[in-house]
């Protein structure tokens, strides 16, 4: 059984990267253009795991996480924040948001497909 995975980004470029590699790995993905988009893409799958960009227009990734561990049917699903952001003070709000785990921009295929893993078991 393969694992699904809503991956959120403005960059349509981002989004055919974050395909491309996990694909070749037997991940089911799902796209989003923004946070907005991705809480109405929540409405139609449960995915295993989340992939939220923060830096995105609408709704950005924290008030995407906010969003989503704000829903039961969502709260518990990991959430990866993939960003340029490096910044700890980032990574703190993102955690205390709820978010899962955070992986700097530009990301290493194996880097990726092993936090994926990771987070859902």
């Amino acid at each position: 059984m393969s694992i699904s995975v809503l991956a959120v980004d403005d960059s349509r470029t981002m989004r055919d990267m974050i395909t491309l590699a996990l694909v070749s790995e037997g991940f089911e993905v799902h796209l989003a253009e923004d946070g907005q988009h991705g809480l109405e893409v929540l409405d139609d799958i449960e995915p295993d795991v989340i992939i939220t960009d923060i830096n995105m227009p609408r709704l950005d990734g924290f008030g995407f996480i906010d969003a989503v561990r704000a829903r039961d049917d969502a709260r518990t699903i990991p959430i990866l924040v993939l960003t340029t952001e490096s910044s700890t003070d980032l990574k703190t709000r993102a955690r205390n948001a709820g978010a899962t785990g955070w992986i700097v921009k530009p990301f290493a295929q194996d880097k990726l497909v092993r936090a994926l893993r990771m987070v859902t078991g």
